[in-house]
C-alpha cells in the first residue's frame, strides 16, 4: 500500500514547531505561518488554553508538553514527527517572566526560570536537530530586550535571556555547516494582555519616553519578524540577534530629557 493522500499533503507542507503557543507572541506567529501557507506543531504545558487556541485554527495541532523536562520534550519531538513527518522550523518562544529583587531571588526561584528560559531553549533545539537537519531548517529563540540590557528585578530573566542569545550564537556556528540557521529575536516592550494587566499608566509612560517609537510593540509585529526569519528570503541570514523593540535599545539613557529640550525648540 502507498502513503494515504492525506499523509502525503501533510508531509509536502513546511511544518512549524513552537513552543509557548498557547497565547501572546507564540499564537501571533502560529497564526501568520498559517497565513502563509504553513502547518504548525504548538506545544505548551498548558492544556487548556493551548487547546482553546488550536480549536480556533486550522493546519495546527498542539502537543501539551513542559518543554523543561527532557523525557517530554524526546515524547514531544517524536509525536510532532509522527504526525507531520517533517519539520522545518523551531520557534523556541516558551517563557518564564518571573521578576524581583537579587537578595530576593532563591536558588528555586532562579531554577524556575532557568529550567524554561534556557533548559527549554537548548533541550527542544537538541532534540529538534535531525530532523532540521533533513530541512535544512531554521531555529529561531526568543530571548528579550532584558538579555541586551540590565534593568531592575530581572537577575533571573536577564540572564536567562543572554543567555539565550549566545546559545544561539553557538548553534550557528555550529549547525551551520548542516544548513541549519539560528537567530534570535529580542522583543523590547509588547502590548501583550498580561503586560496591559500589570502596567501601570506610569509605567506606560515611562516606556513610551524611552522608546524612540513612542509605543508598544504588538505580538503582531514581533510574529512577522520570527517567520521572516524562518522562510528563504531570509536564507543568508544565522547567528543574528535582532531586537524587535522600536529603539529602545539603541537609546541608551537620557532620552526624555532630550526630547523635552527638542519640543522647545519648536
Amino acid at each position: 500500500m502507498g502513503i494515504p493522500r492525506i499523509a502525503l499533503k501533510i508531509m509536502n507542507h513546511k511544518t512549524a514547531l513552537i513552543t509557548g503557543a498557547a497565547r501572546g507572541i507564540g499564537l501571533a506567529t502560529t497564526e501568520l505561518f498559517i497565513e502563509q501557507g504553513w502547518q504548525v506543531a504548538m506545544v505548551d504545558r498548558d492544556a487548556d488554553e493551548l487547546n482553546a487556541s488550536a480549536a480556533k485554527l486550522n493546519n495546527a495541532k498542539p502537543f501539551v508538553h513542559d518543554v523543561s523536562i527532557p523525557d517530554q520534550v524526546n515524547d514531544m519531538m517524536a509525536s510532532v514527527q509522527s504526525h507531520f513527518g517533517r519539520i522545518d522550523a523551531v520557534v523556541n518562544n516558551a517563557g518564564v517572566a518571573d521578576f524581583g529583587p537579587i537578595e530576593q531571588t532563591d536558588f528555586q526561584r532562579w531554577r524556575t526560570v532557568m529550567s524554561t528560559n534556557l533548559d527549554g531553549v537548548f533541550l527542544v533545539s537538541q532534540a529538534a536537530t535531525p530532523a532540521l537537519k533533513e530541512t535544512k531548517g531554521s531555529l529561531v529563540n526568543i530571548a528579550s530586550i532584558s538579555g541586551l540590557r540590565a534593568s531592575t528585578l530581572r537577575v533571573a530573566y536577564g540572564t536567562s535571556k543572554a543567555a539565550v542569545i549566545q546559545l544561539t550564537k553557538q548553534q550557528a556556528a555550529e549547525l551551520g555547516e548542516y544548513g541549519i540557521r539560528a537567530n534570535c529575536v529580542c522583543p523590547g516592550p509588547v502590548r501583550t494582555k498580561l503586560a496591559m494587566a500589570v502596567h501601570t499608566q506610569e509605567i506606560i509612560d515611562a516606556y513610551h519616553d524611552a522608546i524612540p517609537l513612542n509605543r508598544y510593540g504588538s505580538e503582531k509585529e514581533i510574529a512577522e519578524l520570527i517567520v521572516f526569519l524562518c522562510t528563504d528570503k531570509a536564507s543568508y541570514i544565522t547567528g543574528q540577534v535582532i531586537a524587535s523593540d522600536g529603539g529602545f535599545e539603541s537609546t541608551g539613557v537620557g532620552l526624555p530629557a532630550l526630547r523635552v529640550d527638542i519640543t522647545n525648540l519648536d
